[in-house]
């Protein structure tokens, strides 16, 4: 082996001092059939100048977002991002801050978690929000889990309308307290109330709804909620789009428990793929609120009266709750949660409404050209927002999503993915009228 972190002697003193003669001793405890025989073909190093050429190459492989058409959605959405949040966060106050610790010496960065915390209550109408999770996705199965603990009930009411990735995600984190899943088939992109109702008993304890649900429509979130309430104990967990909620009505007033969600909307870019943001608020409840996963910043006065900002509630295995933790999730996406408080900053309650006003008509005006195209038929286009489901009649929908992306056109998400037919399209209000116009003129002619 060769090693270049220090010098033959500094390795001789270090490894007497921990009680070994060669560095090949630490790992004696690896299985002799699973390490590697023969040398790994590493190159040499190499350059600045020449590591900035490679990666350079390498990155020119990759196609941006912004060099094509966008109606990709499905989780993950491409909207407008303003010049100010990467000013902002590149601050080397905010852009290298850690964990807050020690809450006395990180008062901007517990002030910057507060506004985010108090902004996604003012979106969601909900009494208490965390300090921000990992992603949507986790968010939601903390938020099932934190349900099960409250009603204490394991089984959990899960429609075939909410994202198929969140669904993997909140059966694995249910696996461990041996959560029990009822799987309800929905028909016509929304689930029956009916169902849900049919599968309620003594032993369940929690209902998922998705708002809009993952083919963009809206389903009957206050007859589902009136269902839920009958029974004091099942908790109601609603996963939201929180950029749509500048549009639509908060759902603390359609009777939520709790309230889960990704925000990468709220200025954070795609990235391909990460990192995220998702977010968790609940009912002003001190039993919920003692369960929820991570932790809360709160603000108090210190002896001589001064303003200044805590950690209020740390339920983390971190620290003193140890195996008592709500949760094993040991940060907060502080500086994605930042973006997004700048984003909200930015837009204000105007400005969101605005977007959200955008991303419906823009896509109802292209799933309404795109309906009276032969060949094609929007399924839910008289219950959508922004997302909506193209069924294609005499070709495969790959076919055409292939045949978009020869013209820069990412068409949006092919359903047969999830052994369903169709595409899922998304309209944002980065979209222009020329682009919708392009594309109801390439799908004419394919």
């Amino acid at each position: 082996m060769d090693y270049i972190s220090n010098t033959p002697a500094e390795r001789n003193i270090m490894l007497k001092e921990i009680g070994i003669e060669a560095v090949e001793d630490l790992f004696k405890m690896i299985p002799e059939e699973v390490k590697a025989d023969k040398q790994l073909n590493i190159e040499s190093g190499i350059s600045e100048l020449e590591l900035m050429r490679k990666a350079q190459l390498i990155s020119e492989k990759n196609t941006s977002i912004d060099q094509q058409i966008s109606f990709l959605g499905a989780g993950a959405y491409d909207h407008y991002i303003p010049g100010i949040i990467d000013a902002l966060i590149s601050r080397s106050e905010f852009y290298t801050a850690y964990t807050p610790y020690q809450a006395e010496l990180s008062q901007g960065t517990l002030e910057a978690i507060y506004e985010y915390q108090s902004m996604i209550c003012d979106l969601t109408g909900m009494g208490i929000a965390n300090a921000s999770m990992l992603d949507g996705a986790s968010a939601a199965a903390e938020a099932v889990t934190m349900g099960a603990r409250i009603s204490r009930k394991s089984k959990v009411l899960l429609p075939d309308t909410i994202n198929p990735a969140y669904r993997e995600v909140i059966k694995t984190y249910g696996a461990g307290p041996e959560l029990e899943f009822i799987d309800l088939k929905s028909e016509k992109e929304v689930i029956d109330p009916a169902f849900i109702e049919k599968e309620i008993d003594d032993n369940t304890g929690v209902v998922v709804l998705q708002y809009p649900n993952f083919y963009g429509s809206i389903e009957k979130m206050e007859e589902i909620s009136k269902i839920t309430k009958e029974n004091k104990k099942i908790i109601f967990v609603v996963i939201a789009n929180p950029i749509l909620l500048g549009l639509l009505k908060p759902p603390a007033e359609f009777g939520a428990d709790i309230v889960v969600g990704e925000a990468q909307a709220f200025g954070n870019g795609l990235n391909y793929g990460g990192p995220n943001l998702g977010f968790m608020a609940c009912r002003d409840d001190r039993k919920m609120l003692r369960q929820l996963p991570g932790r809360i910043v709160g603000k108090t006065k210190d002896v001589e009266g001064k303003e200044g900002f805590v950690l209020t509630l740390q339920t983390r295995e971190q620290h003193i709750r140890r195996e008592k933790a709500t949760s094993n999730i040991c940060t907060n996406e502080a500086l994605n949660a930042l973006m997004a408080t700048i984003y909200l900053s930015t837009m204000g309650k105007n400005g969101l409404r605005e977007i959200g006003e955008q991303c419906y008509h823009k896509a109802h005006y292209l799933a309404e050209k795109i309906d009276k195209i032969k060949g094609y038929e929007i399924t839910n286009k008289n219950n959508f927002i922004n997302e909506f489901i193209l069924k294609v009649k005499n070709k495969k929908s790959s076919e055409v999503l292939e045949k978009m992306l020869q013209d820069e056109i990412l068409l949006g998400y092919d359903l047969q993915k999830n052994d369903q037919d169709g595409i899922l399209v998304c309209v944002t209000e980065k979209r222009t009228k020329a682009e919708l116009d392009k594309v109801i003129e390439k799908l004419e002619v394919l």
